[in-house]
């Protein structure tokens, strides 16, 4: 299915019908971020015009697919809060904002603050950061299916979500995947990209022992 491009904030309300409270937030978030992008390089300055398609709307979409009885939420990966933020300023509850880059944590804290959402910043690398429960993962352009399976597995339950924003390469990956972990998998057309899909996991856990909870050992 084909989609407009999200050009702006009107198109943006038109396609996600959120209240006129939020798009005000994305609004401030969308500004700090030209702002700041042109001092430090927090998404390419190539996408800058058509931030609102490429990077917010594109996180927004997962919006939909989270239960609205979610109580937490990790983004791995956050970068400049894609997709994190953007849902938190949505309305998805506790959400954890994991990036490693000091400065885009900055950013983040900065576009938080002015957006007036209350998140948790990690500004370290996954694997070491104490594991805690979540019930749904996201990311976006951060790595492979397999890759990101094993790094998330010690938040994960039973019956954590996890949504991927995923390229071409996404059957490839599944299919890497499969060899460490079962899953039930559902596939969404992005609303975005032509060429990309909105990967939908749940009940993920490892070939070797199902029964085995899913934890990896730490340092």
């Amino acid at each position: 299915m084909k989609h407009a491009p999200i050009s702006g904030p009107e198109a943006f309300q038109a396609t996600f019908n959120v209240s006129r409270e939020t798009l005000e937030r994305l609004k401030t978030y969308a500004d700090l971020l030209v702002k700041w992008n042109a001092k430090i390089n927090l998404v390419s300055p190539d996408s800058i015009p058509s931030l609102w398609h490429r990077h917010i709307a594109d996180s927004a979409q997962l919006f939909r697919f989270i239960p609205q009885n979610t109580p937490n939420l990790l983004d791995v990966g956050s970068g400049a809060g894609f997709p994190g933020l953007v849902l938190a300023i949505m309305g998805v509850p506790d959400v954890h904002l994991v990036e490693v880059d000091q400065r885009k944590v900055a950013f983040m804290r900065e576009a938080a603050r002015l957006a007036g959402v209350r998140v948790t910043f990690h500004g370290a690398r996954i694997e070491s950061i104490p594991a805690f429960q979540v019930q749904a993962v996201t990311a976006r352009a951060l790595a492979a299916l397999e890759r990101l399976l094993d790094w998330t597995a010690p938040f994960r339950g039973p019956e954590t979500l996890c949504l991927f924003l995923k390229g071409q390469t996404v059957e490839a990956e599944l299919t890497e995947a499969h060899k460490q972990w079962t899953m039930a998998v559902d596939r969404q057309q992005s609303l975005t990209d032509p060429t990309g899909t909105i990967l939908s996991l749940r009940e993920v856990r490892r070939v070797r022992d199902d029964n085995v909870r899913d934890e990896l050992p730490r340092p």
